[in-house]
């Protein structure tokens, strides 16, 4: 599948991704609020994990899982404890407020690369305060690997398949042109409707369906002789 990192996509073309859905996103919020608690917990504590400073106020006391309903299914956040107790995280809270802006901001992160600066940005607002490189880092590093396990996973029989195309402004290397988002959306036997795959990219609109195709062909996606 087609995927550039350098792309600026319109809103319309984020709100394209994020209102069809895609697997990934509940793994996607879980890490992104998971890392924004455990940030949170770190700052209350005035240290990180295993961490010595004579300015620690407690110690941390492992995690607890909790299930939570959200639009985008159930997910199971690991909220740090602390041995003392009087301690939990507004991160939780604020991130299933701000769902729709969470989901938004990872769809977009999508489209144009995971992007460290859009997961210090996340993490800040989560946490009310400045997050450290390393702990922006980790978070990038995981979530990267979701996508990109989502991005390459195997499909199977598809009974029906949607293809939507349309146009967007996108800025690159500071200038703005049209770019092309395609969109597949296939119903499986099972009648569950899922995402195939998104790409954009410049390139000439022929060879761009070309090449969107294969790549959802080569993942295994078939729908009998005339796929």
């Amino acid at each position: 599948m087609t995927h550039r990192e350098d792309y600026n996509p319109s809103e319309k073309a984020v709100e394209k991704v994020a209102k069809d859905g895609w697997g990934a996103v509940p793994e996607l919020i879980r890490i992104i609020v998971n890392q924004a608690m455990a940030e949170e917990r770190a700052h209350y504590l005035q240290a990180g994990e295993y961490e010595r400073t004579e300015e620690r106020k407690g110690y941390a006391n492992g995690y607890k899982p909790k299930t939570v309903k959200t639009r985008m299914g159930e997910i199971t956040f690991s909220v740090p404890q602390v041995r003392e107790g009087g301690f939990y995280p507004s991160a939780l809270e604020k991130g299933l407020r701000s769902e729709r802006a969470l989901t938004m901001t990872l769809a977009e992160m999508y489209v144009q690369g995971v992007s460290t600066r859009k997961v210090k940005e996340i993490t800040e607002q989560l946490c009310g305060f400045e997050v450290s490189a390393a702990q922006v880092s980790r978070a990038t590093a995981q979530l990267d690997g979701v996508l990109q396990e989502w991005r390459e996973r195997p499909l199977g029989e598809i009974r029906y398949l949607y293809l939507d195309a349309r146009y967007e402004k996108v800025r690159e290397s500071s200038q703005v042109r049209d770019a092309a988002v395609l969109v597949a959306t296939g119903i499986d036997p099972g009648g569950e409707r899922q995402v195939l795959g998104v790409s954009v990219s410049l390139s000439e609109q022929e060879a761009h369906w070309k090449a969107f195709l294969k790549g959802l062909k080569d993942r295994g996606a078939a729908m009998g002789s005339n796929w």
